[in-house]
């Protein structure tokens, strides 16, 4: 990458706490920075909406500046509020650790390795060491109006919906962070400002120092809502090539320019390039550049032409994959209904699931479309090419 000052401050930036000048001012004093992001392990993934947070750390690197990936393994065990119109299952320890290494690898993607540049921390380290009574001191520095304001919050008390106690702790915690971490820089997308906010009042307060917030816009998903693990729309940096890009080839065209700004490093004048050919051009060619733009970005130039290959010959050409994988049944096994062969090949997650989309007309054996999985299914072939969706494929192989 060849970042540039102006690249820092103006790339993919919703807004700068104070203000850009400022930052700007602060960068120019050639000392290097502390930025970090925080990341609540809530699952094992980060999606190309979480990756905005991770290129712009990379940037800060690339001019030398130190960045900190936060593991919220503390926080995590309660569950960030935001968005949400009801209070969150808390996580298990075992389940946050499992979560967070998961992370750091897929993070590694991404972000430089070398330990000058690169730090991860965990805030339980912190958080699980304070005394009821700092605690209490912390929370002197808010006041209930500033955090019932918040529009969840707000959502939920005309719905008569429950606010547990610890959610009003969770930004508190989250702000706690900033001053451990004695920062100079929090990133996160423009959602998490509230809680980054508190934060930058927290350092204020308790170490007599700016601390600078910088908020990213957010990412809409494959159905058009934000990016997220709960909403089952996300494009995961775990994804395979394959389906990387053709989850990418499944967006609405109304989002190809704000991928290519968002998700890939083209910039501005190349941008008005794309925009000016989205008015003469089949979107989908340009989508399929979008697609090879972004998986390129996490992916050998290999795989990326085999993701594109494989897009072609089973979607738009409505062939077969180039490899299948094959799951064996015994011939005892049957007669079943479909929904069994659809839950043991590991295409459906469950029968409700299997059902919806049967009557979406998305699942097909050999070619014939089923309409209720829990009809009974017997062949005498010795294997059988199960279809669900536009990429799900296996094949069911008698024995």
């Amino acid at each position: 990458m060849n970042v540039t000052q102006e690249d820092l401050l103006e790339h993919n930036i919703d807004k700068i706490y104070p203000s850009k000048e400022a930052l700007k001012s602060r960068l120019n004093s050639k000392n290097k920075l502390r930025i970090y992001l925080g990341i609540d392990p809530s699952s094992t993934k980060i999606h190309l909406g979480n990756a905005i947070a991770l290129w712009k750390l990379r940037e800060f690197q690339e001019l030398g500046h130190k960045v900190i990936l936060l593991i919220g393994d503390f926080t995590g065990m309660i569950g960030d509020p935001t968005d949400r119109t009801a209070t969150r299952k808390p996580l298990s320890s075992d389940e946050v650790l499992a979560n967070s290494e998961s992370y750091q690898r897929q993070a590694s993607k991404i972000l430089l390795q070398d330990k000058k540049l690169f730090e991860v921390k965990y805030n339980s380290h912190w958080l699980a060491k304070l005394t009821f009574s700092e605690i209490v001191n912390l929370s002197s520095h808010f006041t209930i109006q500033q955090f019932l304001e918040r529009d969840m919050f707000q959502k939920r008390l005309s719905e008569k919906k429950p606010i547990g106690v610890h959610e009003f702790l969770y930004p508190l915690m989250q702000g706690y962070d900033s001053v451990a971490l004695e920062i100079d820089v929090e990133i996160g997308g423009s959602d998490q400002t509230f809680n980054m906010l508190i934060g930058r009042q927290l350092v204020k307060d308790l170490r007599g120092k700016e601390k600078f917030v910088i908020t990213l816009p957010l990412l809409e998903g494959t159905d058009g809502r934000k990016m997220s693990k709960s909403f089952s729309n996300s494009i995961d940096l775990d994804d395979s090539a394959i389906e990387m890009y053709g989850k990418i080839m499944s967006l609405e065209d109304k989002l190809i320019l704000k991928y290519f700004e968002l998700c890939t490093n083209i910039r501005v004048e190349k941008l008005k390039v794309f925009r000016n050919r989205l008015t003469k051009e089949n979107p989908i060619s340009i989508k399929k550049e979008l697609a090879k733009e972004i998986t390129s970005l996490y992916y050998p130039q290999q795989e990326v032409e085999s993701a594109g290959h494989e897009f072609q010959t089973v979607i738009q050409d409505k062939g077969l994959p180039t490899e299948i994988e094959e799951v064996e049944f015994t011939f005892t096994t049957l007669p079943k209904n479909y929904a069994y062969f659809l839950l043991e090949s590991g295409l459906v997650n469950s029968i409700s699931e299997a059902q919806r989309l049967a009557t979406q007309g998305a699942i097909f054996f050999d070619d014939v479309k089923i309409e209720n999985v829990r009809e009974v299914f017997s062949t005498e072939k010795s294997s059988i090419v199960v279809k669900v969706g536009k990429r799900k494929f296996k094949i069911l192989k008698f024995i």
